[in-house]
């Protein structure tokens, strides 16, 4: 019997300082920040942060056996320590998968894991799609296809039923007009160029999001980074009213047989609202052998959940074993 079926949880890896950081030009006026930590020579793997928006968190470097992996960060475009800041112009998805692709060629590997959350599935399921030869696996936590039904659960209906007072917090900034399409409302806010102008309903934006991430509700107190928030709601509304740039609804799933001989592991909390359950559990039936679906029970769709945590630890130390 394995350590999760017996109730004991692995702990995150103690924090780590990168070894090696840099800020990567990509070109169209973008620089991204990338950081290296845990072994020089480990195993690779590309740890994506979500959004997008989201930046790359100090906890996402602990998630990897720094004696086994040689784990890769990086801000995507507009956010983090990446510049310029909250920036959607040459800001698209097949954007985000070509810079994999040059950091990858930058950092002289061959072929990595790749991890990702939320939206980071949607990236790395996107970037497996265009490059499968270049993936040894994949462990996916709340996956995110950004298709119109998921995007109708959160922000048209669905979600807003489960918390009605996070959802009237969003949309009384909104006139009755702009409440029929609450996304395209903010995006149409969030275009002005000042981010003074813009501050307020960037806040109230990731505040929705930040009610909802968690099981257990965050402390009223904790802080919130201003310009996390503007680079949170400029991005996801950028990438939201556009579906992700994926192309066709559904297409990542549609297009699954590119990258259906990938070994994937998909860890799901069972109340997770924001990504909720059945779209990771379609994308494991379609997916087929190769992918393993684990439902956390008492989690929602935060990382840092102690059984979302032990599950992305347990999932990258079978890779570590397997591929090294």
């Amino acid at each position: 019997m394995d350590q999760a079926r017996r109730g004991v949880r692995r702990p995150l890896y103690p924090p780590i300082e990168p070894y090696a950081s840099r800020l990567m030009p990509v070109g169209d006026g973008h620089s991204l920040y990338v950081e290296e930590c845990g072994r020089a020579d480990g195993l690779p793997i590309v740890i994506l942060h979500g959004g997008p928006g989201g930046g790359a968190s100090p906890m996402l470097r602990r998630f990897a056996n720094p004696k086994r992996y040689r784990a890769i960060l990086f801000d995507q475009r507009g956010c983090g320590r990446s510049v310029p800041h909250a920036a959607t112009e040459a800001n698209t998805t097949s954007d985000l998968v070509d810079d994999m692709e040059r950091i990858r060629e930058a950092l002289g590997v061959d072929r990595w894991v790749v991890l990702g959350g939320s939206w980071g599935t949607t990236l790395a399921l996107a970037y497996a799609r265009a490059h499968p030869d270049r993936v040894l696996g994949l462990i996916l936590r709340g996956v995110f296809l950004c298709t119109q039904r998921e995007l109708d659960w959160f922000y048209r209906d669905g979600a807003n039923a489960l918390f009605p007072e996070a959802w009237e917090a969003l949309v009384s900034r909104l006139s009755c007009s702009e409440r029929e399409d609450v996304l395209a409302a903010y995006h149409a806010r969030l275009q002005t160029e000042t981010r003074h102008d813009r501050r307020d309903d960037a806040r109230a934006w990731a505040a929705w999001e930040s009610a909802l991430v968690s099981l257990l509700p965050p402390s009223p107190s904790e802080p919130h980074d201003p310009l996390r928030d503007d680079a949170i709601a400029r991005l996801e509304t950028h990438y939201f009213v556009n579906k992700g740039f994926l192309g066709e609804d559904g297409a990542l799933l549609r297009d699954i047989g590119r990258y259906r001989d990938i070994p994937g592991v998909i860890i799901q909390g069972r109340y997770d609202v924001i990504t909720p359950a059945r779209t990771g559990w379609s994308l494991a039936k379609a997916w087929g052998a190769k992918a393993k679906f684990e439902v956390i029970p008492d989690a929602g769709h935060s990382t840092g959940e102690p059984g979302v945590a032990d599950a992305i630890i347990r999932a990258a130390d079978t890779f570590a074993k397997r591929f090294s």
